[in-house]
């Protein structure tokens, strides 16, 4: 069984400030400790790993090649490290537990709020971590326990361990520049769009919802002319702002809408999952089945008390 180099992830956090000061002396400063220790310690790390990892000159210190390549990994360690600290002073401290969430930038700004809020009152022991996330990174994290619950654009049959449930439903609608002549129509026939330039979801970020769009475009008798894929919806909006295309969007997209775009109703009325929540069956976290419940109450207009909600 391997030991833990503590000395290693003492350097390697020495490296992550040199990194981001780009200066050994701003570095030794942040870290509390003098220059020539800094330097030593730098070097005694660059020669463990056979790479060097800065380029020194009278201008300054700049990554290299190589430590360039390692940042990003060496940052996300630090992260887990500082996570790690905060789980072990709250175990220490009596906490009852922690709950790693995942979430899209939409469910951030509307789903995921008000469930803290209950989550905190109801369990003030329990430590949250919540971070952005693309929908289909959602089924790895969620199979490697790295997530404990994704609030995603999922629905369906996803694989034999993820459960999902949809959260938030919205009826499809048409973003258009408020100079297409579109605009000017109370509603718009989805085949009005087959020649149109669309800027869509991408189906590397949300291919669920990529694929359930381009085949309600087929069914109406036309294959998606897809100019631009974007990373979200609201990204969609601000494309079609831009004169890039038109968007199929939710129609609740209309209170983000700039002036210079109208969101326009279909005459087809097709409803989309704009959220859904996603959990492994296969990893028991005691908080699962309660946030769970507690949403299933709340999209039923159920009593709003995640202690209610607990299915134990």
């Amino acid at each position: 069984m391997s030991t833990i180099d503590f000395r290693l992830i003492r350097q390697l956090w020495m490296f992550l400030a040199v990194a981001e000061e780009q200066h050994f002396g701003r570095a030794a400063k942040r870290l509390g400790m003098s220059q020539p220790p800094l330097t030593e310690q730098i070097k005694v790390l660059e020669h463990s790993l056979g790479l060097q990892l800065f380029d020194r000159s009278r201008r300054g210190t700049m990554l290299s090649p190589a430590g360039a390549a390692i940042l990003p990994a060496v940052r996300r360690f630090a992260e887990q490290v500082e996570q790690l600290e905060i789980v072990i002073r709250e175990v220490a401290a009596g906490q009852s537990g922690v709950l790693h969430i995942g979430a899209i930038t939409s469910a951030m700004l509307d789903t995921v709020p008000p469930l803290l809020n209950e989550l905190r009152a109801a369990y003030p022991n329990l430590t949250v971590f919540v971070r952005e996330i693309d929908s289909v990174a959602a089924v790895p994290e969620l199979e490697s326990g790295d997530l404990d619950l994704a609030f995603v654009r999922l629905e369906g049959e996803i694989g034999s361990s993820i459960a999902t449930m949809p959260l938030t439903e919205d009826r499809l609608a048409v973003a258009v520049p408020k100079d297409h002549p579109l605009a000017q129509l109370p509603r718009v026939r989805l085949q009005s769009l087959e020649t149109e330039p669309l800027v869509m979801s991408s189906r590397q970020v949300s291919p669920v919802y990529f694929d359930m769009l381009v085949s309600v475009c087929r069914s109406h008798g036309f294959a998606p002319r897809v100019l631009h894929e974007v990373r979200s919806v609201t990204s969609q909006v601000a494309y079609v702002s831009c004169g890039q295309g038109l968007a199929l969007v939710p129609a609740s997209m209309r209170k983000l809408a700039p002036e210079n775009v109208v969101i326009r109703p279909l005459k087809e009325r097709v409803m989309v999952v704009t959220a859904a929540l996603a959990w492994n069956t296969k990893r028991y976290h005691p908080m699962v089945e309660t946030v769970a419940s507690w949403l299933k109450l709340h999209r039923h207009g159920g009593h709003h008390d995640v202690r209610r909600a607990d299915m134990q």
